[in-house]
């Protein structure tokens, strides 16, 4: 009886891996035989890099403040998605959750001033 309630998930478990893997394999048969199979030269084996050589090295430092921008990028992506549930079920928790709402922007609003006025937006 346990393994009858389990059934369907099962099945949908083994249609995914299934799938996944006849996908890998059509993938590896469709390289290897199409124009020729793999025959890397040094063409295939060099880096690119926005169609041009590459002029550093990979491990090159980056300006903190593009780790900056990336961070808020983040904070303000994960905003919006706390945004969409709260915005369908605003009917269902009334003022309180509208407040609650209302104290989490105003907090997201004043980190956002914060990293304006310390300057980590400007790209000099």
């Amino acid at each position: 009886m346990m393994l009858t309630n389990y059934q369907p998930i099962l099945i949908f478990l083994a249609l995914g891996v299934g799938f996944g893997l006849l996908l890998i394999f059509l993938g590896w048969v469709l390289g290897n035989v199409g124009h020729g199979g793999r025959r890397p030269d040094a063409e295939k084996l060099s880096s690119y890099e926005c169609g041009f050589e590459p002029f550093e090295d990979a491990r090159m430092k980056f300006d903190v403040r593009y780790y900056l921008v990336a961070i808020l990028f983040i904070i303000f992506d994960l905003e919006i998605a706390f945004l969409f549930p709260w915005a369908v079920a605003l009917d269902r928790i009334g003022m309180f959750g509208f407040l609650a709402m209302v104290l989490f922007l105003a907090v997201l609003v004043v980190g956002f001033v914060y990293e304006w006025k310390k300057g980590a937006l400007e790209w000099e």
